[in-house]
């Protein structure tokens, strides 16, 4: 009997089957999403060397000087590129500052779109080259995975398969390095990562370097999300949830501090917020409002949303 928190699905049974076992693919996602709204995922096509290789450089970045850091921090960008001191970001229901450091990584335009204006550019780490070329080769490969189970989830919901192809094309999706850096004394409220949902359509994450992570269950219970080697953890994001009314529920986790014995021990963990182009209308699907299911939420873009919500977490003034 596996003491599992989460179910485990092969991507390669969407991307390389045949119908059945597509079909079979997209009802063992709907299932997860709905049973538990975390899934674990293998063969997902993202190269282990380009996880190790990313981890290695994002180890090297956080252990420079803090003020050689801070340099790469960018006033007024709420974030979303570069670097973000310690206790920056907290829950929205938080004013306690979460107790990690990150580094964000966003979208590079490539093929003209008029969308790139909309885009900072990317900060390039010269002390460690590496970390933003490695950052950008991951960045794709997480796009890529995302978009087969963007494929996946429209077919369970009963959309066309390419329903997300041009929403998520060029989107504002975010890399990033989150750094947990030892506990060095009693922390006075707050945990490494406060109980929250994710903003985006969803998230994917690549195993961290340490345990803590926990999903909060349908039995109102925390429970140990633990991924196994070259498994990757996917939930569902809140404007997936406001998409589908609901349907689909945004799935509330946290990271929690180590036992005290272990507090020397950082943690690293390396999400995927994979994000539409602000323009993406979230106004509620029409097949998911129901009488059981009355309309939950007001016509909103993604980008008012986004904006809205990373004011709640104090990356935005």
């Amino acid at each position: 009997m596996s003491n599992r928190a989460i179910p485990l699905v092969d991507l390669s049974k969407f991307t390389e089957g045949d119908a059945s076992d597509r079909k079979a693919f997209v009802d063992e996602l709907g299932k997860a999403f709905h049973e538990v709204g975390f899934v674990g995922i293998i063969n997902h096509g993202i190269p282990k060397q380009l996880v190790d290789g990313f981890y290695a450089a994002a180890n090297q970045f956080f252990a420079l000087e803090e003020g050689t850091k801070r340099q790469y921090e960018v006033e007024g960008g709420a974030g979303q590129r570069g670097y973000t001191s310690f206790g920056k970001e907290h829950a929205k229901q938080s004013n306690v500052g979460d107790l990690k450091e990150f580094y964000q990584i966003g979208q590079e335009v490539i093929d003209g779109d008029a969308i790139k204006k909309e885009y900072p550019d990317n900060i390039h780490v010269t002390e460690i080259p590496e970390f933003t070329k490695l950052g950008g080769e991951l960045y794709r490969a997480f796009e890529e995975a995302g978009g087969h189970l963007l494929k996946a989830i429209a077919l369970h919901l009963e959309l066309s398969e390419d329903y997300f192809d041009q929403r998520i094309h060029n989107g504002n999706s975010i890399l990033r390095a989150i750094h947990y850096p030892p506990i060095t004394e009693e922390p006075k409220s707050a945990i490494r990562a406060e109980s929250h949902e994710d903003i985006n359509l969803i998230t994917l994450l690549v195993g961290a370097s340490a345990g803590g992570l926990q999903l909060y269950n349908k039995q109102n219970e925390w429970q140990d999300i633990m991924p196994e080697d070259q498994e990757i953890v996917v939930n569902v994001g809140d404007m997936l949830q406001r998409l589908t009314n609901n349907y689909l529920k945004s799935t509330t986790h946290r990271v929690v501090n180590p036992p005290r014995e272990e507090w020397h021990k950082p943690r690293l963990s390396i999400p995927f917020f994979l994000h539409p182009r602000s323009d993406m209308d979230l106004t509620c699907l029409d097949k998911c409002v129901t009488a059981e299911r009355p309309l939950a939420y007001e016509p909103i873009t993604a980008g008012e949303y986004l904006n809205e919500r990373l004011r709640e977490i104090g990356l935005k003034k």
